[in-house]
């Protein structure tokens, strides 16, 4: 037996968290420092001189993200959207084009929509299950970026991953994937030819509701032309605009990558026994889930996730207000946005996570119930849904 290509569990728990050499702590530890010592103008100790720089901490969370996603290098930062921030602006420049999805998540099209189109970055949509819908909307030589979430955010859309990676990569474009409703565990986009994989770390990495976090991840080998230095750019960038995670917040992001495998697992599990419910009640129109067969995507979301997540978004009849009732009556779901976390979290998009979309091509049925489903006693959960549903 080999151990030169440790599984995904090995990885989480031992990637940047070798026991301390000193005390031989089995914890990394919390490095709650903002400068260092130096040995002499320019003597820098292990390379740190200032905690926006490097901290250790963050390094240990870096190198354990970057092993667990199969990638040359990690980066941790403030929150999902900081990494997105970075990334778009190391790599993108005033008079590019970036694809998103159609129903992307509301706080990705406000940074675009809001913020780098006002600086010169345009934009379009495409859905992405269809590969040739995102190679339709490809401008030759000026598109420089597509970035897709798979499973989508909220209607669980999906993406094929390798289909997207060759296309963006006869064009010469850089192809990045948000993995945060799947997570690491249970989708690897770096393995199927994506160039960057970005996570919010607030949810399934984290895990607790605790911490607000984001993640990029560089593949090995970027060999779009242009984009070949795109892991020192994140680099510079991830530095110059200081958005970078803080050390504690680190510590409990690498925390809670220990036990990914093993949570979601059980996320997995109990969102398929409430999806079974979900498809007993006459009131529930729609589920959108890729573990359905009847969901357009789950052939390919069979083939690249080891299980279909914990994420279930359904229509409720009866319209917009019955839902926000509905969601309103529920005792163990929590109502409240975010999600990846132990507890079950229900929420209504349409006027919480997707508010900012509304009135754009992106706006979401105002039915619309999303779920995050936690690791609780399912027949409880169920209970709680029967209750509230009515």
């Amino acid at each position: 037996m080999s151990i030169e290509q440790p599984g995904f569990s090995t990885r989480a728990i031992h990637a940047g968290s070798e026991p301390d050499p000193r005390t031989g702590s089995v914890t990394p530890a919390i490095y709650q420092t903002s400068t260092y010592k130096q040995d002499g103008v320019g003597g820098f100790r292990e390379g740190y001189e200032y905690s926006r720089s490097a901290n250790p901490t963050r390094t240990a969370l870096e190198e354990c993200l970057a092993a667990i996603e199969g990638g040359e290098r990690g980066y941790a930062f403030a929150s999902g959207l900081a990494s997105e921030d970075t990334l778009m602006r190391a790599l993108l420049k005033p008079g590019d084009h970036i694809i998103i999805p159609t129903d992307a998540y509301g706080g990705t099209f406000r940074l675009i929509d809001k913020v780098l189109k006002p600086w010169g970055v345009d934009y379009s949509l495409a859905k992405v299950a269809h590969p040739d819908a995102i190679r339709g909307e490809i401008r030759p030589g000026v598109t420089k970026m597509i970035w897709i979430e798979t499973p989508t955010n909220p209607l669980l859309g999906i993406a094929d991953i390798a289909a997207i990676a060759q296309i963006a990569h006869e064009a010469g474009v850089l192809f990045a994937v948000d993995n945060t409703f799947a997570s690491s565990y249970l989708q690897q986009p770096l393995a199927l030819g994506a160039d960057v994989v970005m996570h919010s770390t607030t949810k399934y990495a984290g895990g607790h509701s605790d911490v607000v976090g984001g993640a990029l991840v560089v593949n090995k080998s970027v060999t779009v032309p242009g984009f070949e230095d795109t892991a020192d750019r994140i680099a510079f960038h991830q530095n110059s605009l200081g958005a970078v995670a803080g050390p504690m917040d680190s510590w409990l992001v690498l925390r809670g990558l220990k036990t990914l495998a093993v949570r979601m697992e059980q996320h997995c599990t109990n969102a398929e026994k409430v999806v079974e419910y979900l498809q007993t009640r006459q009131d529930v129109t729609h589920i959108y889930y890729p573990g359905l067969e009847s969901h357009p995507g789950h052939d390919v979301a069979a083939r690249q996730m080891k299980r279909f997540g914990g994420m279930v978004s359904f229509q409720l009849a009866g319209g917009e207000q019955n839902a926000v009732d509905a969601i309103a009556r529920t005792k163990i779901w929590t109502l409240g946005e975010s999600l990846g976390g132990v507890e079950s979290l229900i929420e209504h998009p349409g006027r919480m996570t997707h508010a900012s979309v509304k009135g754009t091509e992106l706006e979401v049925p105002g039915d619309l119930i999303r779920l995050s489903v936690g690791i609780e006693d399912v027949d409880d959960l169920i209970a709680d849904l029967d209750e509230a549903l009515g």
